[in-house]
């Protein structure tokens, strides 16, 4: 007898096993979909809307951002903007439409890149587009040293999954840098950052999107804190950059939260002593003097920060510290070393027997 109970029993506990196995796996299921993150390139997650549920430090700097916008918007510092969503519409070479939103709750950054063909403008380009990845509501606007676009950044701006403008514009032989010139010997990215200027004033509306526009170098290294810090911008924002000016770092001295000098290794009696990394400009202000641009070589390098600020008529002023007061290093004037491809004229003959001089890197 105890034989046959046990024999009834063992089936009741292989039903009690399955059913604890199946709210086991109900309970995983149900935190995994909780958890998912708003990356396109996740398998499982949503579609990316640029807002994170998760409690991360991202996000409690997002919610920080909109809190900092609604105080501004409720002392009238930014103009409420409308219910009408941004669209851009962009038409590649072949014709290909790509679609991005920009809804109107948070300023879209624009960021002009100015770039040239050289051997380590690949990977520049690909690290620098992978921070911008983590962005939402921004707009990259690259800008080509060259005649025409090149394969190579059409290639990687088409499958960076960023909302972007490709741009080309040529430097005038006359002033553009040689290889036997100092590297600071003339001005450069002129004519990019100015075609880049052009876009914005042809395809922006400042009264229906609200937005800042920072120039960012293809050679730079950035925390993604110093780009939720510049929407905030009323004017021009500024902020310490790492490695330049013979310093370790260099920008704004800010004295009970007003900038008042400069620490500058170089170049001392500039009126704006700072880096092209060093500031972002509220976009209105260049709707409201439609002819500021860079002064076309006319100004030597070191002063074009300050010629195209003192186009927009900013003085000291007007001048908005951030990364708290300009005690923090956000933003680093880093530089790829160049390659040495010496060895390729010693192995000219093996390595033409192989892919190595079609594959690009």
């Amino acid at each position: 007898m105890p034989g046959l109970l046990t024999m009834f029993q063992r089936p009741r506990r292989l039903v009690y096993v399955f059913f604890l196995l199946f709210v086991l796996t109900w309970i995983l299921f149900k935190s995994d979909t909780c958890n998912r993150t708003a990356n396109t390139v996740t398998k499982f997650g949503r579609q990316s809307n640029g807002i994170f549920e998760v409690k991360t430090r991202r996000n409690l700097e997002k919610i920080n951002l909109r809190h900092k916008l609604q105080s501004a918007r409720t002392k009238n510092e930014i103009k409420p903007e409308t219910k009408k969503s941004q669209y851009w519409h962009f038409v590649l070479d072949d014709g290909e439409k790509r679609h991005r939103k920009f809804g109107p709750t948070i300023p879209v950054i624009y960021a002009i890149t100015p770039t040239y063909a050289r051997l380590e403008q690949k990977a520049e380009l690909t690290r620098l587009s992978q921070t911008f990845l983590h962005l939402s509501h921004f707009h990259w606007i690259l800008v080509e040293d060259s005649e025409n676009k090149t394969s190579l950044v059409i290639n990687l701006l088409r499958s960076s999954g960023l909302s972007y403008t490709h741009l080309h514009a040529q430097t005038p032989p006359n002033v553009k840098l040689k290889p036997t010139d100092a590297r600071y010997s003339k001005p450069r990215g002129v004519s990019q950052r100015n075609a880049g200027l052009s876009w914005i004033r042809d395809n922006v509306d400042p009264e229906t999107q609200s937005g800042v526009v920072y120039f960012a170098d293809d050679d730079n290294t950035y925390d993604l804190q110093v780009f939720d810090e510049m929407r905030v911008t009323q004017k021009v924002a500024v902020w310490p950059v790492g490695f330049t000016g013979h310093l370790k770092y260099g920008g704004p001295v800010v004295t009970h939260g007003k900038v008042t000098g400069w620490l500058t290794g170089l170049e001392l009696h500039r009126p704006f002593a700072i880096d092209m990394a060093g500031f972002a400009i509220n976009i209105k202000l260049f709707f409201q003097y439609p002819e500021a641009q860079f002064s076309n070589y006319k100004v030597r390098s070191g002063f074009q920060e300050s010629n195209i600020l003192q186009r927009l008529h900013i003085s000291l002023n007007d001048l908005e510290p951030l990364a708290d007061n300009c005690t923090k290093v956000l933003v680093w004037h880093t530089r790829t070393e160049t390659p040495r491809t010496d060895a390729e004229a010693r192995n000219r003959q093996k390595l033409l027997k192989g892919p190595y001089f079609s594959i690009e890197v």
